[in-house]
């Protein structure tokens, strides 16, 4: 600046004026930082998130499709919404499976001699039950490439045991859970294939505990139903062990699961309307449905009640947005999936113009940043340059990668699809179990996680795509 003063006195005046005055391209991340300040502070003083889930977990606990809980957690939505004052709530009507586990599973190692060993067991969400006691040999293999290169007579009249476990050297959890799970999802089908009675499958956690983890299964057309049960990972390995010593011994299982005829249900959605573009629409959501052991805390009690709290923070803090912002509370995500596929074929059919979709379905831990998932790099370069608005909050990871289940049907009409995502370290320990209950959810880091997709949707409504 010396130098420059000195050769051009008389712009002397003129250059401290643009070095101390903002351009408008620093203005406005600088009402962005500032805005952002709000919805944070909002959410850390004043959040109803946490009290939100205390009630959805508490009062109505676990929310299997089809069953009366689920469609107490829709009215129960429907209402707290309501309570918003927003532009407009409404359900969604979509048809969904009704599976029903029935009377606790039971599971035994039973040696020729000797006392049985009990093994914590579940039913896979989907399986068909034993119809009593299922009692056979069993044969352990670590992948179903194994199984399929066995010889038939080796696994005819057999449970298939399939007992690999979740790779413990990825450091995102989520890759390990994703490339484990083909055993749990396909296991039953390539077991009856093979001649077996049925599948016990390790359950897809990295923890050594005694909580079966659930989730869904599927039956290939024209393959025999054979039941399919997890197994805790400590069962698992007592198994594999007493395997090694006595080939002959038998399992014994018991499930009376069924699956009965679809049920109607529906996704919960509200909106705000957008101020300047009222036809461009961004949704938020999370599934409103959980697998039955727990109380579906983590999953996804957390992202329901984080996407409602986007709506809450946008009012509360005056920052209407620009574009109409919609969360929606999808129905059936665990197994079928079915709430996602309606909200975007209805919203094809009404030929809605999706900017974006975003979903929280990663448990509600200390937040991360986003994935980012779309055919266009120029997209995701364009919300990386927001991501340094949210290093000061611990969430400025803005990646490639995968947004969700419940978004997926709509890859070809939104831009993007985005993940929120979270510390997913102690997220597999809880996925699927008895223990995914309210009080393994910490209030400020639910908070801020409710903040940081806040903060995003607020500047895909200003700033669009």
């Amino acid at each position: 600046m010396p130098s420059f003063v000195s050769r051009y006195p008389l712009l002397a005046g003129v250059a401290s004026l643009l070095l101390t005055t903002p351009t408008l391209a620093q203005k406005a991340p600088q009402t962005d930082s500032l805005n952002i300040r709000r919805l944070y502070d909002e959410a850390l003083l004043r959040g109803e998130s946490y009290e939100n889930l205390r009630h959805l977990t508490g009062q109505i606990g676990g929310r299997l499709a089809g069953s009366p809980q689920a469609q107490q957690a829709v009215d129960w939505t429907k209402v707290t919404m309501e309570k918003l004052g927003l532009d407009r709530v409404y359900l969604q009507e979509v048809m969904v499976p009704h599976w029903v586990r029935g009377a606790k599973e039971k599971g035994q190692i039973r040696a020729a001699k000797g006392k049985g060993v009990d093994v914590p067991v579940c039913a896979l969400g989907g399986s068909v039950g034993t119809g009593g006691k299922l009692r056979a040999q069993v044969i352990e293999v670590q992948s179903l490439d194994e199984l399929a290169a066995l010889p038939e007579e080796k696994v005819k009249g057999k449970f298939v045991f399939f007992n690999r476990p979740m790779n413990p050297t990825y450091v995102e959890t989520g890759k390990a859970y994703g490339e484990a799970g083909d055993q749990r999802r396909a296991g039953a089908s390539a077991a009856a294939k093979r001649g077996a009675v049925g599948a016990l499958v390790r359950s897809l956690s990295l923890a050594h505990d005694d909580f079966p983890h659930t989730g869904t299964m599927r039956y290939e057309d024209n393959v025999a139903k054979v039941p399919a049960a997890a197994l805790s990972t400590n069962g698992a390995d007592r198994l594999s062990q007493l395997l090694k010593a006595d080939k002959s011994l038998t399992f014994e299982l018991e499930m009376a699961c069924q699956t009965l005829p679809d049920v109607k249900s529906y996704n919960v959605i509200g909106e705000i309307k957008g101020s300047k573009y009222p036809d461009e629409i961004i949704t938020v959501g999370g599934h409103l449905d959980s697998w039955d052991l727990g109380q579906g805390a983590h999953d996804d009690g957390t992202g329901c009640v984080q996407s409602m709290e986007v709506l809450r923070l946008l009012k509360a803090t005056g920052l209407k947005p620009e574009r109409t912002v919609r969360a929606v509370m999808f129905m059936n995500e665990e197994n079928g999936n079915r709430g996602g596929i309606k909200y975007a074929e209805l919203a094809k059919a009404a030929n809605e113009k999706h900017l974006a979709a975003m979903e929280s379905d990663g448990g509600g831990f200390t937040p991360r940043g986003f994935a980012l998932e779309t055919t266009n790099p120029a997209t995701v370069t364009r919300i990386q340059q927001w991501s340094s608005l949210f290093a000061p909050y611990g969430s400025g990871d803005f990646v490639v990668g995968h947004g969700g289940t419940d978004i997926g049907p709509l890859k070809d009409q939104a831009k993007v699809l985005i993940g929120y995502d979270c510390d997913s370290q102690r997220y597999f320990d809880i996925h699927h179990t008895a223990a995914d209950t309210f009080d393994k959810v910490n209030r400020r880091e639910l908070e801020l996680g409710g903040a940081s997709m806040a903060a995003l949707v607020y500047l895909l409504s200003k700033y669009g795509l």
